[in-house]
């Protein structure tokens, strides 16, 4: 039984599947320019999430188990 071309086309296919499930792996930034951005980002999370706490958000770290 021969197979024809269907290797190349599962390599393809492969191939295809592979390139779409990247998440943005090369954005241009040097580690420690990526180190710096995270850090920044997640400074603002955690600022975010005192004043929302300060703001009287008893249940503010609680997550609602109702379904």
């Amino acid at each position: 039984i021969r197979r024809g071309n269907q290797r190349e086309k599962d390599r393809e296919r492969a191939a295809a599947r592979a390139g779409k499930g990247k998440k943005g792996g090369d954005d241009g930034l040097t580690p420690e320019q990526r180190r710096e951005r995270d850090a920044k980002a997640l400074q603002e999370k955690t600022a975010k999430k005192a004043a929302k706490e300060a703001a009287g958000g008893s249940n503010a770290g609680t997550k609602d188990t109702k379904k």
